[in-house]
């Protein structure tokens, strides 16, 4: 990098892409300019390119704030491919590397420095950056800092401090979920006053959003991975790490390469599950939160949650994994009665004081509201974070099948009036499949011993099904008509809002349960190039290509294959989807031609050009598809005729560390 670069000439020769997407110059701008930034942006946005240009501009070296410890050596060696040079310092090291990671930075050697947050904090560490000049302070995940959020990481309580003992050093703060609330939390305890804030669009519009009525959970997750995304990448979330192996080992039983994931395994079976997630295709991981955050793997088709997350700014986050690349991707739940009454009792039953409780409630309410809304998913999602939409995105489930809705007054009556009459009557309490026994009239061993077959209510409902009966109890719960009383398991109670109810003061209006369609239409056109350190790309989709443009296509993915196998980095390191498919419909003949295809830069432009250029050019393929057929024997005895040996296809030299 030289006096003369600007930050497009950076994104252009390093990164390979032609212009910034929304906020990314403005902020990047701002942090050149010595001032302090807060950044919203989502998951796919391109946060990382915010702190990665300047860190190139400025002098000294940037210093990367991240909790991501097990993802900092694939991170590091990402850039590391496109000539920057990084190196990071967390406890997975040993002794000599960081050492060597010490000395590099001291000597003015590295243009990036990623560092965890508890060793950031430490005398020794903070001692070690008083030694190098500093070009800025990236803090990434900053809703990390928000005591009362999804992800809390207490050591990023003391990151504030950074601001006093570099007050001349441009800070930013980066994440992708953050409220109104969240984002003042970040200001203050970050101690981020004087900071520009950068608030982007937090729309995914590649992304179709997709809840449906949880029964018999696993083979719904079974059907929707193999009837829509078989063969294809994807996260499922369940909240028990118990449930996170039982379904790997279900789906893996029939057929998906699945695997379980969660805090309890040991740290050397994490990094197993989470490297072969990032380099292999078509892996499933059945997780719980652990997993996931900052991983920048491009071409995630679908994230699936079979437990109902505690938030929505969880849920939007944990989806926001999916289509990175802008592609299609899926966000897919299935939710029941049983989750409401689990997260309720959890909050009911919390030893936390009741400020805590109350927050965790209106959370869970928040979470609760977008399963239940009869509109568009994504106008619900987008309110949540202070962003409108004018009108209904066309892409989710209740915009292409819309929910109908009734008047479930009467049968809400029946069962409230069953609670009352138990309560006050029989000073008795119970769950909701008892009560839902009482209602419908079923002659069960527990409504005989209780003798609950005399109730003035018994039968009454015994129009509808169970089913039925428990979405109207789920429901209600969502409404705030009933509750889950501390103490019991999943005992329901009435709320302040019952006797307006009973009264028939308050229509209950309910939404019938829709079972959505396997075929869905596409109304919303994806996004594409959208990966976390791209600019804007026009790569074309995987339905633009020709037939002979999706054949080189595949060639290029093959040859990428073995290459990122050979150089045991993830494939997407080496190349995304989206720069695949953009050299495939291009076709260059030149190195000089490489240049014009979005993310190739200077360093990929040198370390795999060759080698890209002879796996499109026909002659060389049909030569290589020619030499499959020669026996191995006489091919070495080819090779020995001439003194030489013969190379593996596409094998290029390692890139170079310098700067590009």
């Amino acid at each position: 990098i030289g006096p003369g670069d600007t930050p497009l000439s950076v994104l252009k020769r390093v990164f390979g892409y032609d212009a910034f997407r929304g906020d990314q110059a403005a902020v990047i701008d701002q942090v050149m300019a010595g001032g302090q930034a807060v950044v919203l942006m989502p998951t796919g946005g391109g946060k990382s390119l915010c702190y990665q240009v300047p860190a190139l501009l400025r002098p000294g070296t940037g210093v990367v704030v991240s909790p991501l410890i097990a993802l900092m050596e694939d991170q590091v060696e990402a850039v590391r491919q496109l000539g920057v040079r990084a190196a990071y310092l967390n406890s997975t090291q040993d002794a000599a590397s960081r050492r060597q990671a010490e000395a590099s930075l001291r000597a003015g050697q590295l243009d990036l420095l990623y560092v965890a947050p508890e060793r950031l904090l430490t005398p020794g560490c903070l001692e070690l950056l008083r030694s190098a000049p500093i070009a800025l302070f990236a803090i990434d995940e900053a809703h990390c800092v928000s005591q009362w959020g999804h992800d809390f990481r207490p050591d990023y309580l003391g990151l504030g401090q950074l601001g006093q003992l570099w007050p001349e050093v441009p800070r930013l703060a980066l994440t992708a979920t953050a409220t109104p609330a969240t984002r003042q939390e970040i200001i203050d305890r970050l101690d981020l006053a004087a900071a520009k804030v950068f608030v982007s669009d937090f729309d995914r519009p590649n992304i179709f959003y997709r809840i449906e009525p949880k029964n018999q959970v696993k083979d719904q997750l079974l059907s929707f991975i193999t009837s829509e995304h078989a063969g294809q990448t994807g996260i499922v979330y369940a909240l028990a790490r118990s449930t996170t192996e039982t379904v790997a080992a279900y789906l893996a039983d029939r057929g998906v390469t699945a695997l379980a994931y969660h805090a309890g395994l040991s740290a050397d079976e994490r990094r197993r599950v989470q490297r072969r997630f990032l380099r292999e295709d078509g892996v499933v991981v059945v997780a719980t939160i652990a997993f996931g955050m900052g991983i920048d793997k491009p071409d995630v088709r679908f994230v699936a949650h079979i437990d109902l997350p505690k938030s929505v700014e969880g849920y939007y986050q944990e989806t926001g994994r999916a289509g990175r690349d802008g592609e299609p991707a899926e966000a897919w739940m299935a939710y029941g009665l049983n989750d409401v009454v689990q997260l309720r009792r959890m909050i009911a039953e919390s030893p936390a004081d009741d400020l805590h409780r109350r927050l965790q409630t209106r959370l869970l309410d928040a979470m609760l509201a977008l399963c239940e809304t009869p509109g568009c998913r994504r106008q619900q999602l987008l309110a949540y974070f202070g962003q409108s939409m004018d009108t209904a995105c066309g892409h989710c489930d209740t915009c292409q099948q819309p929910p109908q809705t009734w008047d479930g007054t009467i049968p809400a009556q029946k069962l409230l009036s069953t609670i009352v009459r138990l309560d006050r009557e029989r000073h008795q309490r119970f769950g909701a499949g008892h009560l839902i026994d009482i209602v419908r009239g079923q002659q069960t061993a527990r409504v005989a011993q209780y003798r609950h077959d005399q109730l003035t209510t018994f039968g009454l409902g015994a129009d509808l099904s169970e089913p039925e009966w428990r979405a109207i109890v789920r429901q209600l719960l969502a409404r705030g008509d009933l509750a889950i009383l501390p103490g019991g398991h999943g005992v329901l109670g009435l709320t302040a809002a019952s006797s307006a109810v009973l009264r028939g003061q308050t229509t209950v209006e309910l939404r019938r349960e829709v079972l959505i369609g396997r075929s869905r239409k596409t109304s919303r056109s994806a996004k594409t190039g959208a990966g976390a350190t791209a600019a804007a790309s026009s790569a074309p989709a995987a339905t633009d290509l020709t037939a002979a443009e999706q054949e080189r296509f595949e060639r290029l993915r093959a040859w990428r294959a073995a290459t990122a196998k050979d150089r045991g980095l993830p494939a997407y390191v080496v190349f995304h989807d989206s720069t695949l498919r953009a050299l495939a419909q291009a076709e260059p003949r030149t190195i000089e031609e490489l240049a014009s295809i979005s993310g190739i830069g200077a360093a990929k432009q040198a370390a795999y050009g060759e080698a890209v250029l002879a796996v499109l050019d026909p002659a060389t393929t049909a030569v290589a598809e020619a030499e499959e057929t020669v026996p191995a024997a006489e091919k070495s005895d080819a090779a020995s005729a001439q003194g030489g040996t013969v190379e593996p296809a596409g094998q290029v030299d390692r890139p170079s560390q310098e700067r590009g």
